[in-house]
């Protein structure tokens, strides 16, 4: 039953750990550094979630302790962010990838973990800037709905790339590029009406694929 396994997910900025646990009761922890799977050992879980993970501001989980949950027969499912860019590493090992993210990155359609890298509040965990893999996935909708052209696409996902990550925002971006005004309008309609986090989404997948096992 899955009742009795033991899961443990570290989430943040994607999905806090509240409304995770109203889709899957588990054991939400911060986002993952290195070390933490160690640490998760010492509880004998059954099945390890990777959402979010530190990327700058502390040492990344490494692929090495992953792959010592794996020998472990444990179950490791990674997306959205940390989790996404792992899994598309170590998917050959045993690993398992879910999600738009994760495709990005086992496709080779991004690369550097500045794509999906955010700046958070250290207090609850609230995400304060904005990644680049859900800027260019809103684009690529705008252009698919006709609210922006090929050519604006490119300038905004451009100046977007431009930014260092903790000052990446939709503001930042517009302030910056060089389109109409009345074009920026129709943009900040389309993602207030519109818009997706896809961190959240596949962050949720992940979860949901967990409760499944």
């Amino acid at each position: 039953m899955l009742s009795k396994k033991k899961i443990i997910i570290f989430t943040g900025p994607s999905l806090h750990g509240d409304e995770a646990r109203n889709i899957l009761d588990a054991d939400y922890r911060p986002p993952i550094k290195r070390g933490d799977i160690i640490t998760a050992l010492n509880d004998n879980p059954d099945i390890i979630g990777i959402i979010d993970g530190v990327f700058h501001q502390q040492p990344a989980v490494s692929h090495r302790e992953i792959l010592a949950a794996l020998k472990k027969d444990i179950i490791i499912v990674g997306g959205a962010s940390m989790g996404a860019l792992r899994a598309s590493e170590l998917d050959d090992f045993g690993m398992i990838g879910i999600g738009y993210v994760y495709n990005q990155y086992k496709d080779g359609l991004i690369e550097s973990d500045d794509d999906v890298a955010v700046t958070i509040n250290p207090i609850n965990l609230e995400q304060l800037s904005e990644p680049l893999v859900s800027m260019e996935y809103n684009f690529k909708r705008m252009v698919d709905n006709d609210i922006i052209s090929k050519e604006e696409f490119s300038k905004l996902l451009e100046v977007a790339k431009s930014i260092y990550y903790p000052k990446r925002t939709y503001n930042h971006v517009f302030n910056n590029v060089d389109i109409e005004k009345e074009k920026i309008d129709e943009i900040n309609k389309f993602l207030d009406e519109h818009g997706v986090n896809i961190k959240k989404q596949d962050a949720i997948d992940v979860i949901k694929y967990i409760k499944s096992l």
